[in-house]
């Protein structure tokens, strides 16, 4: 629980930039060019994309708690850089600091080293699904905080929840053993041959890709189309991740106790598909933009919380902490992808090229996924109802 709390808390103080960032970045020199803010949002990804796996090998050499502690360090000096810029060029700068502290395959080594076998799926499923949690967290709270204290307040704030993941990770997670002899003969490239889990590992790039690349227009067009300014997009945000919820939780739950992994994971990618096809359209009054947001969430929220666990079932346990390394990987060059490519085409094509560049990831995702056969067997009705 701890741990999936440290999670939550850094994922948190990463979110918090990504909701209000386009719209507020306006305020500084640079913020009017697209290109950098939407490098600005995706430096991040690339940093912890070079650093991810070898902090993670780190981790297994020198222990989990130092490699988390030193990482969290760099977290907030970033988080203090990019509070004490005066342009887009800053931020940038303090984003790639702060991507320099690559922790969460650190900490997800530590989800494995601290669980027995038999619940770690769950527990991986709910560091999982903190991501999701953190994320409707921040599309609430970020609006606020920027209409309170403006961007570098927010930066500040950023910095403060990096901060308590220290305080978390140097005295409330307990001291567990390394699970040497399940990485001893792990090796990069039985990670790179397993075909499912090479496919969750495009999904997670694709989903955070298409995230990225949505929040570098949705803040915009919510602020044309409705009205809202940084610090009232909450007013739009609260009501679309309730919603959400409301949704999601009935399908992750049904999901996990009948074992239908694969289908639901179909069914949210080409969910997700259909909302990035309609945006264009969508986009032109703002209630179906409102709508076309809650199914967006829906979809992602599901996947988000879905993934994780499949990674966990899929890897066998010899190299299950360098399958989690590289999840990680592409899942921070996702955002990275999306946030630089999002810049690039809203600001030298269109809004709606950033919809059909995301609409062609989820459907690449979408076939990719079609062959995904779990190595885990689903529960028989009998079985479950025996369970």
């Amino acid at each position: 629980m701890m741990l999936a709390l440290l999670f939550a808390s850094r994922m948190l103080g990463l979110f918090l930039l990504t909701p209000v960032f386009a719209v507020a970045a306006t305020s500084l020199p640079g913020g009017n060019d697209a290109l950098k803010v939407g490098l600005a949002l995706g430096a991040y990804g690339l940093a912890q994309a070079v650093l991810q796996i070898p902090l993670g090998m780190a981790s297994d050499r020198f222990g989990r708690r130092p490699v988390i502690m030193a990482g969290m360090v760099l977290f907030i000096l970033g988080g203090v850089v990019c509070a004490l810029a005066q342009s887009v060029d800053g931020i940038i700068v303090g984003r790639v600091l702060q991507g320099l502290g690559a922790i969460s395959a650190a900490i997800t080594a530590w989800v494995a080293d601290a669980t027995r076998p038999e619940v770690r799926t769950r527990a991986m499923a709910m560091v999982g699904g903190s991501i999701g949690l953190s994320f409707a967290a921040s599309l609430v709270l970020s609006p606020v905080l920027v209409g309170w204290f403006g961007l570098s307040g927010l930066f500040w704030a950023i910095s403060l929840l990096g901060f308590v993941c220290l305080l978390l990770a140097t005295f409330a997670v307990p001291v567990v053993p390394a699970v040497q002899q399940a990485m001893s003969g792990a090796r990069a490239r039985d990670v790179l041959a397993h075909t499912g889990l090479l496919r969750l590992n495009f999904g997670v790039f694709c989903l955070h890709a298409i995230l990225m690349a949505v929040f570098m227009v949705a803040p915009g067009l919510l602020a044309e189309r409705g009205g809202y300014d940084a610090s009232s997009l909450w007013q739009v945000y609260l009501p679309v991740i309730l919603g959400s919820f409301v949704f999601m939780v009935p399908a992750v739950f049904y999901t996990e106790t009948r074992r239908v992994h694969p289908q639901v994971l179909l069914a949210a990618i080409a969910l997700l598909l259909l909302v990035m096809l309609a945006l264009p359209f969508a986009r032109q009054g703002f209630a179906t933009l409102v709508l076309a947001l809650l199914l967006f969430f829906v979809a992602f929220n599901i996947l988000e919380a879905l993934q994780p666990s499949l990674v966990s079932r899929e890897a066998p346990a010899q190299y299950k902490g360098l399958a989690l390394g590289f999840y990680n990987t592409a899942q921070s060059l996702g955002v990275f992808a999306g946030g630089a490519l999002g810049g690039l085409l809203s600001a030298r094509v269109s809004v709606d090229g950033v919809f059909m560049l995301a609409a062609g990831l989820a459907l690449l995702w979408l076939l990719t996924a079609l062959g995904f056969r779990p190595s885990f067997q689903p529960v028989s009705k009998a079985t479950h109802s025996g369970s």
